[in-house]
């Protein structure tokens, strides 16, 4: 299996198509107010409207009002949603998008129970517990604390860089990775460098599970 891969966080139209024509598979556009890498509803449909072809564009969303979801939904051309906050499944499936529920890795989290509460997702994502911050802090969570079956896809974020994705394929075996810091100089400002090491240790990590 191909471990796909998302870049989230992308403020600027040309780094998202520097992106994409390097293979990524789904860029990730924040529409979370206090996150350093937010962006407006305009900024958003002048990076949506120059993607290439194929490329899976997701709008991520902290317990954010029904309302705004809507209106962002109403002005840009969005594929999938990803909820980082606290929302239950009958709030993730209003939209009629598929949709990821992120979850904040600590040792008590039960990852069965959850994808069994949210089995109408499309994937779980696995990030880094941190108290205050809803994702992209950069840092690493322990994967021996996902289990080897789920029910549900796994993408596995959190401290993902083009020196440990190898390892990460290796060891978690993902249905997909999302980085987001990994591939920054500064929060929202992405390194095209940066991204072509990751897709091409990604091909790498891919070459060496399937042979």
């Amino acid at each position: 299996m191909r471990t796909r891969v998302k870049i989230c966080g992308f403020t600027r139209v040309d780094e998202a198509v520097y992106a994409a024509n390097s293979g990524v598979d789904a860029i990730g556009l924040v529409f979370y107010p206090s996150s350093p890498r937010h962006v407006s509803i305009e900024q958003a449909a002048k990076i949506v409207t120059a993607l290439p072809a194929f490329t899976t564009v997701v709008a991520l969303f902290v317990d954010e009002e029904e309302s705004m979801i809507n209106q962002v939904l109403s002005h840009v051309t969005i594929d999938c949603i990803q909820f980082h906050g606290q929302e239950d499944p009958q709030a993730c499936s209003l939209y009629n998008k598929p949709y990821i529920k992120a979850v904040s890795m600590q040792k008590p989290t039960k990852i069965k129970e959850i994808a069994n509460h949210y089995k109408d997702a499309s994937a779980l994502l696995l990030d880094a517990y941190h108290p205050q911050i809803k994702g992209g802090i950069g840092e690493r969570f322990d994967w021996n604390l996902i289990p080897k079956h789920c029910q549900l896809p796994i993408i596995l974020a959190g401290g993902l860089t083009p020196e440990n994705v190898k390892q990460a394929i290796k060891t978690v075996n993902p249905y997909a990775l999302d980085v987001s810091s990994g591939v920054e100089i500064k929060k929202g400002i992405k390194e095209r460098d940066k991204i072509t090491a990751f897709i091409k240790e990604v091909n790498r990590g891919n070459h060496t599970t399937n042979d």
